[in-house]
């Protein structure tokens, strides 16, 4: 049986991204691999170097790719993470620049990204996008995808160039439950087809499709053995320490004092009769949502129902706001107010906001820059913001990583420190959009946690955001659910 991609006793030269002992890896033809750790074990690190990413000091890194060996490794191996996600597509384009119907207009649509692609097979092209449903995005402008419409973009993009390998680090984040099992078929379909072999690196065993055949598990920078995937789901180890998540008792850390300012406005958010259109798409159409203090909301509906876009008129991000009957902590827009002004009120994390954060920016400033909703810090802190920026490091457990470059830490501790950097303001209108976006399920139970205490403060009010109802905190208890006007 031919050997795709085969690593023998494998060390990087590289000692940041080193692993504690070589590594031993293979991909053989007809295998399909899951790469499972929690945030931070070396997932990442694991992929770059069997892909030949990262300069070896010791060991042999081969690959056949049989009639296909002509071309280079990166033709051959695609690979798209979580980041590219939310930054390849869109890194020339600033954060607020997406709800800018201008701009929009100016930006490459969905069809123009696709077709810089090499595709030599018609059929295949379009049969991959009925698969994936894109079809009615082709004439979207990139800026306006939600990061559901985006994920699947970038896949078909890679897919297009028919590579032997595709490698996909958390796939199903940003994907409603529809368009994750549509994913789920998509692969599987390539698979009965035998036109690529499928590398998929996740957090949590439930993210392993049936169709995976192997495993291999990386725990605190150490590579396992290969698994076969029943016999992974057999072992009693992991079924144990399964159980043992399950039920662990989430010791909370003591969260920072807030600032001692309390929100007394009596409606937080009162939208009225509310339309968004983007050239002959409406986006919102004629929303009617009032929020009081100290209400806790859940905001759900599939992608592209414009959650993301109802957000951005509440953050202060859309300039649309101003032609609509928007009030907000009792101000109506327009009213001679600066975005700053209602941001100050507001703690924020969303793939927006993740995508905006992909520079090298050392984490502590991550979290600090949350008082003056930059991206990056750029004034003096008093000291009581340093010592509250340390508690809530201290409080997600990541307090190490304060001197680290934030793309140089996986997406998992990225979100953490974007938690963090949403809370440090001890912000009256708290809204997380898919915050528990890359945690493994420790790290999901300890926010959950953070979240809930936060919450039961004094006129705090929240606005959730998820495709995972099994996600919501337990202090929600109101719902909105908006549906996509097609």
């Amino acid at each position: 049986m031919q050997t795709i991609i085969s690593l023998q006793n494998g060390i990087a030269g590289d000692l940041n991204r080193r692993f504690d002992t070589p590594i031993n890896f293979e991909l053989r033809e007809g295998e399909h691999l899951a790469v499972i750790g929690v945030n931070g074990s070396g997932k990442s690190t694991l992929i770059q170097t069997v892909t030949g990413q990262l300069f070896l000091k010791t060991g042999k890194l081969s690959f056949d790719f049989g009639s296909d060996s002509h071309r280079y490794t990166s033709e051959n191996i695609r690979y798209v993470t979580f980041n590219d996600a939310y930054g390849t597509a869109t890194a020339d384009y600033y954060y607020q620049q997406r709800w800018n119907s201008q701009d929009s207009d100016q930006a490459p649509c969905v069809k123009e990204i696709l077709e810089r692609e090499k595709c030599d097979n018609l059929s295949w092209k379009a049969h991959l996008y009925d698969l994936l449903g894109i079809n009615s995005l082709l004439e979207k402008p990139i800026i306006m995808l939600s990061s559901g419409e985006l994920r699947k973009m970038h896949i078909a993009k890679l897919l297009l160039s028919a590579p032997k390998v595709l490698i996909l680090e958390s796939p199903f984040i940003g994907l409603d439950a529809p368009s994750r099992r549509l994913l789920i078929d998509l692969l599987q379909h390539l698979i009965d087809e035998a036109t690529v072999q499928i590398i998929l690196v996740v957090s949590a065993p439930q993210d392993i499709p049936a169709f995976v055949t192997h495993v291999y598990e990386v725990d605190n920078m150490r590579c396992s053995r290969k698994f076969p995937l029943q016999e992974y789901r057999a072992q009693e180890t992991i079924t144990a320490r399964r159980a043992a998540i399950n039920n662990r008792h989430i010791e909370l850390p003591v969260l920072p004092e807030g600032n001692g300012e309390i929100c007394t406005a009596e409606e937080i958010v009162r939208l009225e009769n509310v339309s968004i259109r983007y050239g002959s798409r409406t986006i919102i159409d004629r929303l009617n949502w009032t929020i009081k203090n100290g209400e806790k909301w859940s905001l759900s509906g599939p992608n592209g129902a414009g959650k993301s876009t109802l957000l951005s008129l509440i953050c202060a991000d859309n300039p649309q706001a101003y032609s609509q009957n928007i009030t907000l902590f009792d101000h109506k827009r327009g009213s001679g107010e600066s975005i700053w002004d209602i941001k100050k009120h507001i703690g924020y994390v969303s793939p927006e906001i993740h995508r905006s954060y992909l520079k090298d920016i050392p984490a502590a400033e991550i979290v600090a820059s949350g008082y003056y909703d930059t991206i990056g810090l750029f004034r003096r802190l008093t000291p009581q913001q340093i010592e509250s920026c340390m508690g809530w490091l201290d409080a997600f457990g990541i307090s190490a990583l304060r001197n680290r470059s934030f793309v140089k830490l996986s997406s998992g501790e990225q979100r953490l420190l974007l938690l963090a950097r949403a809370l440090v303001k001890d912000p009256a209108l708290l809204i997380l959009d898919e915050p528990l976006h890359g945690l493994d399920i420790l790290n999901k139970e300890l926010a959950r946690a953070i979240i809930e205490t936060f919450a039961s403060r004094p006129n705090k009010t929240i606005i959730y955001v998820t495709h995972y109802p099994e996600e919501l905190p337990r202090c929600i208890d109101k719902t909105l659910i908006l549906k996509r006007n097609e």
